[in-house]
């Protein structure tokens, strides 16, 4: 009597493999339900197995950063494989770029529901899986990020190795081309907030915490530390948040005066950056 397979056990070999549903169907019914002997049975046959792959770390690919034509919005995805001759493959980047087009258009809500979008007559879960099997190494899409905003700047840096995205608060004349210095500014000093009211409560009282103890370990009063400490937060808010950055092209203004002076009243509303690896 034969065994009976299930499609989640059809499905199941398929996520592991790569192979062709019927082909996984075929090799479950040739050995009897088997996995290991259907994973070898798959081999014999020639097809591209994607089972050794799964367990690999894929930290090399691309991101892809993009904004929409009317620059109302913008996506930044990163696809991952596992070596760096495979992340500057032209084929391979012109994957990734297919994928970043998807998101744009549909804008899916969340990284797994990207993965269930249709990519070539399947969806991209299973792209990725057959992808894995044809490159011979494993590939994902690990990050997907998305903004919306009155004007939207993509920017892509090193290579495809890490990706900006700004979103400005006007469609100004020069908004264009501040937000590129902007995105630059970005890439170059990663800021971890738009400004001083975006840093989260932890993070503040932790600079504090830190100061106090540096201050004391100085050999200064206890009670100078709480006016001093004040005086390095505003330091590290300065250091650390965009629109208090110093301007890197332009020291004498910070990005909020820069972005003034292109357009009054211009500013930063949203940004993303994605590193690779990151």
């Amino acid at each position: 009597m034969s065994v009976q397979i299930s499609a989640s056990d059809v499905n199941k070999l398929r996520q592991q493999t790569g192979a062709g549903m019927m082909d996984c169907k075929k090799a479950l019914v040739e050995s009897n339900g088997d996995f290991e002997a259907a994973v070898d049975y798959l081999r014999k046959k020639g097809a591209k197995v994607a089972a050794s792959r799964q367990d690999r770390d894929s930290n090399e690919g691309v991101i892809i950063a993009k904004a929409t034509a009317d620059g109302k919005s913008g996506i930044v995805v990163e696809v991952n494989c596992e070596t760096d001759f495979v992340a500057k493959n032209a084929d391979f980047v012109a994957f990734a770029e297919k994928i970043a087009d998807i998101a744009l258009n549909h804008k899916p809500a969340s990284l797994e529901e990207l993965k269930g979008l249709e990519l070539d007559g399947k969806n991209i879960a299973d792209s990725l899986i057959e992808q894995t099997g044809v490159i011979g190494e494993k590939i994902d899409v690990s990050k997907y990020e998305t903004i919306t905003a009155e004007k939207v700047i993509a920017y892509i840096h090193g290579n495809y190795r890490l990706g900006v995205l700004v979103g400005l608060s006007a469609d100004a004349a020069g908004a264009e081309e501040a937000g590129k210095d902007v995105a630059m500014q970005i890439a170059a000093m990663n800021p971890i907030a738009i400004d001083k009211d975006g840093v989260d409560q932890n993070t503040i009282e932790r600079e504090i915490a830190i100061a106090k103890e540096q201050i004391i370990a100085e050999g200064k009063p206890a009670e100078m530390a709480e006016k001093i400490a004040q005086g390095k937060l505003n330091k590290f808010f300065k250091d650390t948040t965009l629109l208090n950055q110093e301007f890197v092209k332009d020291s004498s203004k910070n990005i909020a005066q820069f972005l003034d002076s292109v357009s009054k009243g211009l500013t930063v509303t949203a940004f993303k950056r994605v590193q690779l690896g990151a």
